[in-house]
């Protein structure tokens, strides 16, 4: 049987585990994001306001947009041309990062 302190000592770990994930998902760097963008632009124009078909993605928080962005370079996240996952495939997790910073810290 656990006592107090054993299941006091595992939840401390535990969500200093998850703080420690947390922090680690924040390290995009914005300007190299921007330097990245030229994919984006074509479709969601050079503001991240979309348009009738596609998405805003300017102002979104960064860690959805980087949830999104793995979910299409993995192939698990899916868009209806399939276009996000052969943009995304070739890049590095770090790229993804970046253009997540890049986005999010542009007005909505």
């Amino acid at each position: 049987m656990l006592n107090v302190k054993s299941v006091v000592a595992a939840t401390a770990g535990l969500l200093m585990s998850v703080m420690m994930v947390a922090n680690a998902e924040a390290k995009g760097d914005i300007d190299r994001g921007g330097d990245l963008t030229t994919d984006c632009i074509e479709c969601h124009g050079m503001d991240g306001k979309g348009n009738f078909e596609t998405p805003p993605i300017a102002g979104l928080k960064e860690s959805y947009i980087l949830k999104r962005l793995r979910g299409f370079h993995s192939g698990k996240t899916k868009n209806l041309d399939g276009m996000m996952h052969l943009y995304t495939e070739d890049l590095k997790d770090q790229d993804l990062q970046d253009l997540a910073a890049y986005w999010a810290s542009m007005p909505k």
